[in-house]
């Protein structure tokens, strides 16, 4: 008696829930670098994944006066937090698409 091996699954099932790549082409989605506005103050984006992107926030500076009447003025370090990476936000410095040299001809 010869022996089959069962398969369960239909023929060319691999193909149809093979890994489909396609690169991701979205001219408002932020991107590693940028320089954003954000409530009105400058931001940078450090890094953008999928589901978010982290964003670096400069402090604003602070001065005080001791109880001896010395000035006293100290950065704080910046804020790191996370939006969605599809916010509409103001990109500040995305270059243009470049304009072409030559005019076409009518």
């Amino acid at each position: 008696m010869k022996r089959t091996k069962q398969t369960h699954s239909p023929a060319g099932q691999a193909e149809l829930f093979g890994v489909v790549w396609r690169p991701y082409k979205n001219p408002f989605r932020l991107r590693a670098g940028d320089i954003i506005r954000f409530d009105g103050r400058l931001c940078l984006v450090i890094r953008v994944n999928e589901c978010a992107a982290v964003i670096l926030m400069n402090r604003p500076r602070r001065e005080f006066t001791t109880r001896f009447d010395k000035p006293v003025r100290f950065q704080p370090k910046p804020a790191l937090f996370r939006i969605c990476s599809n916010s509409e936000v103001e990109i500040l410095n995305r270059k243009k698409p470049r304009t072409p040299r030559f005019k076409k001809r009518d």
